[in-house]
């Protein structure tokens, strides 16, 4: 039946080709942004013939209007023709051709795109000729929307029989190629949200990819992926239907089945809702295009949770928490002269930092995305504010491995005679999780996509396994007595290891640094920059208070260093308040992308209109503190062999930086199951998308672009 219906299509395309644009269109409605004219698909009309009218609409590259359904935004054309002379008649039924979906902000919207025909059909009565007499209102958009609107005046001559196709049908023609036809297969919806399509011809080689469009908006989360499950003579779409969706009438609209040579042929379905449990039981959570992710349900959320656990234990690797477990084996090390029970102690607050910042983090993002938000995984070192405090912390613990000052749990070890260190084990736990969530991506996307997904507990209990997986490694040396007894026993040496480790974390500052340059012009790093010199005043001068109070014990003087440290503190924080609060230098800007005059910034139009033009394209989503995007652009995006098949193919690279919140990167990233960079997608020239792995290689990079 696909095959069928492709060849049709295919056919009346092949009509369309030849047809010349000259005759029978109206004097144009020109603006900056579109030209809009009046066109027939006859140029003179015989007795009582019907006619074919529509509003020709010319867009400018990166515009577009807008479907019978506009999606979360936008406004529907309208077209009013009137025929009057001879032959008159009236209309304003405009049929709607197939349009794209359009991906920005966390909203969704079916446009068109380039040049666009909105056909109507016009019946007349009467003998000779008429004057047609049409009003139009269409919005507009890009990085703005502008309504626009117009009036027309066609007039055909009267023919002594009925008229032949004119010099316009081609653009009728091929406006048919995208028109929608009745669905050839029965359609029914279940009431957890279940599209189900049932007829001879359905099957996996007949359909790679398919997605709905609603006819009326307020139905259902229009952005949200719609994971596709097709079986012998069977396909299913799990919807995602809004609370406030009124469901007593059939759901109608259009699937689009697309088959494996990019083909998408548009069916128009009335589907009654189905009372009791949907017939494709796995429909969540089936292999779904690349562009969906299904939402795990009963034992796949074991998988998930395990998934979780073996990336976080893979953190312990990675060298965005070298710094902090560095520190961590200096404890280890302790441990080898100590009793079993600190140690076990340790561990367990050492663990319960680590689960409780992932908790923290986990409820923070299932709650803003409850609330409607686009935040994904990494959101806060998009804030230049919360980058520069993880910088000043570290620098500050770095000068307390360093000796310049020393932190003493005393008063918390009188609270409890054995758990002076146990502050510190939290903290350093609670630290370990703030700078791992830029290392996190390659390994929890899976995990973090179905706790999002999903409910809340659920999506809790996922981030928890992430924070097990971290703490896995401490707590079995800390459990095993046979691990802990092999530590090395305590010495002079573990001075000169805890001043060595303080560079490593001196090194993160300057990565940190960078990263807060980028989102916020190179002004800033007088600001960062100089709370670094102004802590390390107050780190120095706290140092001596001790040092006097040890030798001397003048109160006083410890007094006054103590109250000096924390000026300097509290003018560093309110500086800092007052530098966030002024706009974004125009320098802060991805060096990556300013520097190759290739790669061009990303954008859902761009990458639309590139599409339209059938080039192939490549998407690149990333951020400057993301360590997996930066080795990956140096290892097999940035080298020659790449960048030479990127040009000898006329690959369009786009790059979306996503150092600083962007809700249209945000947006895409949603639509691809990603919450979190880095994103790689390729498009070819002709055929479906595809997502490439989050590690990437020369030779697997010029292997899916085929060179």
């Amino acid at each position: 039946m696909l095959s069928l219906l492709a060849l049709l299509a295919a056919g009346i395309c092949g009509l369309g080709v030849n047809g010349a644009s000259i005759a029978a269109e109206s004097p144009a409605v020109v603006s900056a942004n579109d030209t809009a004219t009046l066109v027939t698909d006859r140029d003179s009309i015989g007795p009582d013939q019907s006619l074919r009218v529509g509003l020709r609409l010319q867009l400018k590259p990166g515009w577009h209007t807008y479907w019978i359904n506009p999606g979360d935004a936008g406004d529907t054309p309208t077209l009013d023709v009137t025929a009057q002379g001879g032959a008159t008649g009236k209309t304003s039924d405009i049929h709607w051709p197939m349009p794209v979906r359009l991906s920005e902000g966390g909203l969704m919207s079916y446009a068109y795109v380039g040049d666009v025909l909105l056909p109507a059909s016009l019946i007349l009565k009467g003998t000779g000729g008429t004057t047609l007499h049409a009003h139009a209102e269409w919005l507009v958009c890009a990085e703005v929307c502008i309504p626009e609107s117009g009036d027309f005046s066609l007039t055909l001559p009267a023919s002594s029989g009925p008229a032949p196709e004119g010099a316009q049908a081609g653009l009728f023609q091929a406006a048919d190629a995208k028109m929608p036809i009745p669905s050839p297969f029965k359609a029914h919806v279940s009431a957890d949200g279940v599209l189900t399509l049932e007829g001879r011809g359905l099957s996996s080689t007949a359909v790679s990819e398919a997605w709905f469009l609603p006819e009326e908006g307020g139905l259902i989360d229009q952005v949200a992926p719609q994971p596709l499950n097709v079986g012998k003579d069977e396909l299913s779409l799990h919807l995602k239907f809004l609370k406030t969706a009124h469901r007593d009438a059939p759901l109608k609209g259009l699937v689009v089945l697309k088959d494996e040579a990019g083909q998408e042929s548009p069916i128009q379905i009335s589907a009654e809702q189905t009372v009791g449990p949907t017939k494709v039981e796995d429909a969540a959570a089936a292999p779904a295009p690349a562009s969906a992710d299904a939402v795990p349900t009963g034992a796949g959320w074991l998988r998930v949770m395990l998934f979780a656990f073996v990336g976080g234990l893979i953190l312990n690797l990675m060298p965005c928490v070298f710094p902090v477990l560095a520190m961590k084996a200096l404890s280890l090390a302790k441990m080898g002269g100590v009793g079993r029970r600190v140690q076990l102690q340790s561990a367990l607050f050492y663990t319960l930092g680590v689960t409780g910042a992932f908790a923290v983090l986990g409820l923070l993002m299932i709650g803003l995305r409850l609330a409607g938000s686009s935040a994904g995984w990494g959101f806060q070192f998009q804030s230049a504010g919360f980058v520069v405090g993880v910088c000043w912390l570290l620098f500050g613990m770095a000068l307390n491995l360093l000796g310049v000052f020393e932190i003493s749990a005393g008063r918390l070890g009188q609270l409890h005679p054995h758990g002076a260190g146990h502050a510190g084990d939290m903290m350093t736990g609670l630290l370990a999780v703030i700078v791992a969530t830029p290392c996190t991506a390659p390994f929890m996307g899976v995990a973090i996509a179905g706790a999002l997904g999903g409910p809340a507990v659920m999506g809790l209990l996922v981030f928890l396994s992430m924070g097990l997986g971290l703490a896995a490694p401490y707590v079995l040396v800390a459990s095993v007595p046979g691990l802990a007894s092999r530590m090395p026993k305590p010495g002079a040496w573990m001075g000169v290891l805890k001043q060595a480790l303080a560079f490593p974390l001196l090194a993160t500052c300057v990565w940190l640094l960078w990263v807060a340059t980028i989102e916020r012009g190179t002004n800033f790093v007088v600001v960062a920059g100089g709370g670094l010199v102004l802590l390390g005043f107050a780190a120095w001068i706290y140092g001596m208070g001790q040092h006097r109070a040890m030798r001397e014990g003048g109160r006083g003087t410890v007094l006054f260093c103590r109250v000096v440290a924390v000026l300097c503190m509290a003018f560093c924080g309110g500086f800092l308040a007052r530098s966030l609060a002024e706009p974004v230098s125009a320098t802060a800007t991805s060096p990556a992308t300013s520097a190759d005059n290739q790669i061009q910034s990303f954008s859902s139009e761009k990458l639309a209109d590139l599409r339209a033009k059938g080039e192939p394209v490549f998407v690149d989503m990333t951020a400057s503190w993301c360590i997996t995007c930066m080795v990956n652009e140096r290892v097999a995006l940035d080298v020659d062999s790449v960048r030479k098949a990127f040009s000898a193919r006329h690959v369009a690279y786009l790059k979306g930086d996503w150092t600083n919140r962007d809700a249209g990167i945000s947006a895409y990233l949603k639509a691809h199951g990603r919450d979190g960079v880095p994103l790689y997608v390729y498009y070819p020239a002709h055929g479906s998308e595809v997502v490439l792995p989050q590690i990437l290689t020369p030779g697997l990079v010029l292997g899916i672009i085929g060179h």
